[in-house]
């Protein structure tokens, strides 16, 4: 089982929000996962960023692999924290 950082949509039509979740990588976007770690929000000025950074690192040690836009994130949240 291959676990992938991504993101998932929980916003309404044109009003896009992001949940960062750990998901298995066969289910679909916005399916199932296993854990909520964090949230995006690019409308805002400046875009908001929450990730709870402990539970990040642990699955990125446990071999989880992160999407390219959720690596930009965890960059740029780890510049900012």
């Amino acid at each position: 089982m291959s676990v992938k950082l991504r993101l998932a949509r929980v916003g309404s039509k044109k009003n896009p929000i992001y949940r960062v979740v750990v998901a298995d990588s066969r289910s679909p976007r916005d399916g199932r996962f296993i854990e909520v770690v964090g949230r995006y929000n690019p409308q805002t000025n400046p875009s908001f960023i929450e990730l709870d950074l402990e539970k990040v690192q642990g699955w990125l040690d446990k071999g989880a692999q992160p999407t390219e836009a959720v690596a930009r994130l965890i960059k740029v949240s780890q510049r900012v924290g």
